[in-house]
């Protein structure tokens, strides 16, 4: 029997509308059934994956062809995150591995490392120390010690999945001299140490939004996106210690979505900067160490 399709340009189509179909949920790398289903096709058929318009026309090969339609029914029957069907992230322009032991990377504090947190950090050169909390795959890790040429960067994570994830792609880097990973909780495992950076996109996602995650969400680790009741209870443990562990013209910056009210509900009278990224000006603040509270 004939095969229904015999481009790329017919799997394109067909996965647009598989995908739409399915109502499936985007947000891990993609934001609508079209770029997910150009990416995991051209992933698939290996093929550079900012290059599709030269291959629309190509007629492929049968088992071509059953791939990519194995990897679109995947996607669209279980609501898998595509990251994890194809082990990769792209984030700024950097590619890291990732599995199902860590959320799909997507901070969008990589945006602002992109020029050294500049001009909350004056010189970037003279940063020296660095300290990521929540490191999950390591990604921010990697992208601060590219941004901060001269810094060591510290990077957390109280789950051994997680930091197996992240030692695969600091090694991948070959970041393993300036990059060291820790398991525990938050600061516990740290030896002494005062940091002019420290960056986190913690677990903010208050109770009520965890009951309303689309199935692809559900598929990440629980640990690394429940805040608690109103999101913030591991932000006011981050909160708490910040300043011990910050030199005196240190900065906090954190991710926390779309939970800026309970942020300013939790946090309110403290001198907090919002930062403008692509997502908008809600999503990312930053504190200076001055101005945070002396408990």
């Amino acid at each position: 029997m004939a095969l229904p399709f015999s481009t790329v340009r017919d799997l394109l189509r067909f996965g647009v509308s598989r995908f739409t179909q399915a109502g499936l949920s985007f947000g891990h790398g993609s934001t609508n059934a079209y770029d997910e289903a150009a990416y995991l096709i051209l992933h698939t058929l290996h093929l550079p994956l900012d290059t599709l318009d030269p291959f629309l026309a190509a007629r492929l090969l049968d088992e071509e062809i059953d791939a990519v339609m194995k990897v679109i029914e995947r996607r669209a029957k279980e609501r898998i995150p595509a990251a994890y069907i194809t082990n990769e992230a792209w984030m700024h322009g950097h590619r890291f591995y990732v599995d199902d032991r860590v959320i799909v990377p997507r901070s969008v504090i990589g945006e602002l490392l992109q020029d050294g947190l500049q001009p909350y950090v004056a010189d970037p050169d003279h940063v020296t120390r660095v300290l990521e909390l929540c490191t999950g795959s390591g990604c921010l890790a990697i992208l601060a010690a590219q941004a901060f040429e001269n810094a060591d960067v510290d990077a957390v994570d109280i789950s051994a999945d997680a930091l197996a994830v992240a030692r695969r792609n600091v090694d991948d880097y070959e970041l393993e001299e300036r990059v060291t990973l820790y398991e525990g909780d938050l600061y516990a495992p740290l030896p002494e140490a005062k940091y002019e950076v420290i960056i986190t996109n913690p677990p903010y996602v208050n109770a009520q939004a965890m009951q309303a995650l689309p199935e692809e969400y559900r598929h990440e680790p629980e640990l690394a996106l429940a805040g608690g009741a109103d999101g913030m209870d591991i932000m006011r443990r981050i909160f708490r210690d910040a300043g011990k562990w910050l030199t005196e013209d240190g900065v906090l910056v954190v991710e926390i979505g779309n939970e800026r009210a309970n942020v300013e509900a939790a946090f309110g009278g403290l001198d907090l900067v919002w930062l403008s990224t692509s997502t908008g000006d809600d999503n990312v603040f930053l504190i200076q160490a001055a101005d945070l509270p002396t408990l």
